[in-house]
């Protein structure tokens, strides 16, 4: 696997995504942005959170040898919350979170893990996207609907402070064989297909691989600031862009 990213803030913010990549893997996560006026209970913000599960999670592919995704993802909610629970209130539905998506080669297969809305695309054969899309089906996003729904039955299911989430995440795998890339995308990266209807996945990653991820995230900045905001939505937000060529 040959590993190629950028990661940029939303203007004028911290950035709450976090990449990180050795030899056979790739991790990326998405906090959360906590929305003005809220409790989180947490004396942390979710950039903290990102850079310590994410580094847990990067730790253990980098020493590991083939223990399944999710349980990864477990052990490194639970270190993280035995990091900050005598300070912070882990019960709080508002704590920090973010989404989780990782590609580890074994061999001949290709590992795959999504947890919430940050997708993994791959192309072998055809492009596949890979997605958790729970949270687009929600019956209402006022915040005490997607409160009620967070890491519940029937809802959509994040890292925050519950390890048996990452139980909950989507997994599988790819054989090696055909693949020729993949990309690992933060949600502000995947804006131009997800939000703008820009570009197909297949032009997504043909940009990825001819004029690399700094022209994506690029592309995703015009078209940021040429578009009509949602109420209660951000015009900006943080991009990561994973290149994986095979």
């Amino acid at each position: 696997m040959q590993v190629s990213y950028v990661s940029e803030a939303a203007p004028g913010r911290p950035n709450e995504d976090f990449v990180a990549a050795g030899p056979g893997w790739v991790v990326l996560l998405d906090g959360a942005t906590e929305p003005d006026g809220v409790d989180s209970g947490c004396r942390h913000d979710p950039a903290w959170l990102v850079r310590r599960v994410g580094g847990q999670i990067a730790a253990r592919l980098a020493l590991e040898g083939g223990e399944p995704l999710p349980d990864l993802v477990a052990e490194a909610i639970k270190v993280t919350g035995e990091a900050h629970t005598a300070t912070c209130d882990l019960e709080n539905p508002d704590s920090p979170s973010a989404t989780v998506s990782l590609l580890r080669r074994r061999d001949q297969v290709v590992d795959w893990y999504v947890l919430a809305d940050s997708p993994i695309v791959v192309d072998g054969g055809g492009i596949r996207v890979f997605r958790d899309d729970r949270v687009d089906r929600l019956p209402s996003y006022t915040p005490e609907s997607v409160r009620r729904s967070r890491n519940s039955p029937g809802g959509f299911w994040v890292a925050s402070t519950r390890p048996e989430a990452a139980y909950e995440g989507l997994t599988g795998e790819v054989p090696v064989r055909g693949l020729t890339r993949a990309a690992v995308l933060s949600d502000g990266a995947s804006r131009l297909v997800e939000r703008f209807d820009a570009l197909g996945w297949d032009e997504l990653i043909d940009v990825l691989d001819e004029e690399g991820p700094r022209e994506l995230v690029r592309r995703t900045r015009v078209a940021e600031a040429r578009a009509d905001v949602r109420p209660g939505g951000k015009r900006y937000d943080d991009a990561t862009a994973v290149l994986v060529r095979f």
